[in-house]
């Protein structure tokens, strides 16, 4: 019998960066490219499993998709209490986007310092990137957050990036 275990995760980014699409792709491997901005937060629930440390378990994943507009810092802090890990993520096809990582770590790890990150670079199925694989690396290797390099239109690395939060979380 596998041992079930509850998590909260936060996604976490700029808006317009894909959050909301990586969800979607992720939980009813859907894709839908008209932008709808994200207000507040929403709240949908996956189950993964998986093996861990010679275990079975059943991890619920609580995904929580928040705004992605800083001028909501303070409400951010109050949706990220409780948060097992974060996905943190930027468009690869907007620097700026990438520019603005640091500022969302700092965010989280003052309202949940010990919690798991995973970074995300969305959008890699387009070719005009404006960040390098080099760049997204070191900054990965800077927070010791694994990098994964996503898009949620062609559900490329969109299960692995949940599975391994999940598997860091647990």
């Amino acid at each position: 019998m596998a041992e079930r275990v509850l998590k909260k995760v936060c996604l976490l980014g700029d808006g317009a960066i894909g959050k909301t699409s990586l969800i979607r792709r992720f939980v009813f491997d859907q894709f839908d490219d008209r932008y709808i901005m994200t207000f507040g937060t929403k709240v949908v629930k996956k189950m993964v499993s998986m093996k861990k440390d010679g275990r079975d378990l059943e991890v619920t994943l609580m995904i929580w998709d928040i705004l992605g507009q800083r001028m909501h810092d303070p409400l951010h802090a109050a949706y990220y209490q409780g948060a097992s890990g974060a996905l943190i993520g930027f468009d690869i096809t907007r620097k700026e986007t990438f520019d603005n990582m640091r500022e969302w770590v700092a965010a989280f790890r003052k309202a949940s310092p010990n919690s798991h990150l995973l970074f995300f670079a969305n959008k890699s199925d387009l070719p005009n990137w404006e960040v390098t694989e080099e760049q997204f690396n070191d900054l990965s290797k800077e927070f010791g957050a694994p990098p994964m390099l996503t898009s949620a239109k062609m559900g490329k690395n969109v299960e692995e990036s949940f599975a391994e939060i999940a598997r860091m979380m647990c």
